[in-house]
């Protein structure tokens, strides 16, 4: 059973306050040089999400180190200095220790910092050695790193049940089936740290790897966090931040949903997210879910209502301050009324989202848009143009996009490949569309996205009556022989789960 409490440090070993780190905070207020770490970070091309919650558990001692990208920002502000110089501890003293010493009462947190506003959208670069995606680690595996056993647990391996108790039962969320059969206790801070981490691990792993080998994954986790919100909680400001937790998370599965095409399970998250918004008066959730309405509205066949649900979040969104999002809400317009062929109106909405990208990024932007940048403005906009059938403007909004996405995305780059690929089949360039085609192929070892596959099926159709060019042909060859073996291990896993179900059912 997962224990209901976690205490922030070994037993009898309180965090020492890092006494050093307060000295180079002077007289500024925790916010103030927060805010000055996030200008240091763009400074150097860094991305942070820094805030007062953050200094203060550094100068608490409860980061005794700071991840890779925050590190790079504090030797910034403070050159000649090492990290022991800014009061942390050796990164080699705190990495892996509770994997070495045994010791399942210390929280994970407690050593190596893995906490950012922004999270983990902020991944250590691939050259550090910490990097899980970096040199050793072919397959994407997180070993060595802090939060690797639950990661990989809780999203690579495992059933449901597993599942909730990998990502969410280090900080007491899960609610087995002995927990269900007992009062809820009431939530804390510590449960709505942990369901934000969780989103943005879901969001990390989507981000890697598509959201075909998660969805089912994250849907236990997404019960767990609705319980402890309907347990209520100790503080109003907790209760806040489980109710906009488990809105965010419910986007989160209702996305991974969405992009592994299950449309209905996906409209039924997404207003899910929305009631919980619209109950709390969180506006930011509200513009979030709209959003993502009008995106799976435009997937769906319902431009008109993309259209509505996207002019409703440029409503709500307004007040917040976010030109980023303004933009991509724009975007998703565009996209509805490339839907409905209107090509002035969807001109009109890509100009407004582009003046309103080129505003650049504020703090007012939502954490979980740091997925949209210059590459996707660039990938929106070609399946804009895809829609009305402009397929050469497409292609050349596409090969941007895949051009300028960070290689974290991978699965963008697959997917804005993909859709270079469809464009120069359906503008008659076969043999340009066989090249980025393979190139899809070749990320698809490590992306599981029903959204590429269906858009790669479309190219080879598109293909089959240029077969006869060598390029073409080899494409369509390596296509189909990786269609015939996904399909024999669908048809495996689905007699594997109907054995597992009659055998619970003779149970």
């Amino acid at each position: 059973m997962a224990s209901s409490t976690v205490t922030s440090g070994r037993p009898g070993r309180p965090p020492q306050p890092n006494l050093a780190f307060r000295r180079l905070r002077g007289q500024r207020s925790p916010a103030e040089f927060a805010a000055a770490v996030r200008r240091a970070a763009r400074e150097i091309g860094e991305r942070v999400g820094c805030d007062a919650r953050y200094i203060g558990r550094v100068e608490s001692g409860e980061i005794r180190c700071p991840n890779y990208a925050y590190e790079r920002v504090f030797l910034h502000m403070f050159p000649g200095r090492t990290l022991t110089d800014l009061g942390f501890a050796p990164r080699s003293s705190v990495r892996g220790r509770r994997a070495r010493t045994g010791d399942e009462t210390q929280n994970p947190r407690d050593t190596y910092d893995t906490y950012d506003p922004r999270g983990t959208y902020d991944p250590p670069r691939p050259h550090d050695p910490g990097h899980p995606y970096g040199p050793g680690h072919p397959h994407g595996t997180y070993d060595d790193h802090e939060e690797s056993d639950v990661l990989r647990r809780a999203f690579m391996t495992g059933g449901g049940a597993t599942v909730a108790a990998a990502s969410l039962g280090p900080l007491g969320l899960v609610l087995d089936a002995a927990a269900a059969q007992r009062p809820v206790r009431r939530a804390g801070a510590s449960d709505a740290g942990a369901l934000e981490e969780t989103v943005r691990r879901i969001r990390l792993l989507d981000d890697r790897h598509g959201a075909d080998g998660l969805y089912q994954r994250a849907a236990a986790p997404l019960r767990a966090a609705y319980a402890l919100l309907d347990a209520g909680a100790t503080r109003q400001t907790t209760a806040d931040r489980l109710a906009a937790g488990a809105g965010e998370l419910a986007l989160s599965v209702g996305w991974l949903a969405h992009d592994s095409g299950r449309f209905p399970d996906a409209r039924s998250h997404y207003a899910e997210a929305l009631a919980t918004a619209r109950t709390t008066g969180d506006a930011a959730l509200e513009a979030h879910a709209f959003c993502n309405t009008a995106f799976l509205a435009r997937d769906a066949g319902r431009p008109r209502e993309a259209v509505r649900a996207a002019q409703a979040a440029q409503r709500v969104a307004r007040p917040l301050g976010s030109a980023r999002l303004l933009s991509l809400l724009a975007l998703r317009e565009a996209g509805g009324w490339a839907g409905l062929g209107d090509r002035a109106a969807c001109a009109q909405a890509l100009a407004r989202a582009r003046a309103l990208h080129e505003r650049g990024p504020s703090d007012a932007d939502p954490e979980w848009m740091s997925f949209y940048g210059d590459a996707e403005l660039e990938g929106l906009e070609a399946q804009c143009w895809s829609a009305l059938g402009e397929w050469a403007r497409a292609a050349r909004h596409a090969e941007r996009a895949a051009g300028l996405q960070d290689p974290h995305f991978t699965r963008n780059i697959a997917l804005y490949t993909a859709e270079l690929a469809d464009d120069l089949a359906r503008d008659g360039r076969p043999d340009e569309a066989a090249m980025a085609g393979t190139r899809v192929l070749g990320l698809l070892e490590e992306v599981q996205s029903s959204r590429v596959h269906t858009m790669l099926a479309g190219t080879a159709r598109v293909l089959l009556p240029h077969r006869r060019a060598p390029g073409v042909a080899a494409f369509l060859d390596r296509y189909e022989a990786r269609a015939e073996t996904e399909a024999k291990a669908k048809a495996k896993a689905a007699m594997v789960t109907e054995t597992e179900t009659g055998m619970r059912g003779g149970g």
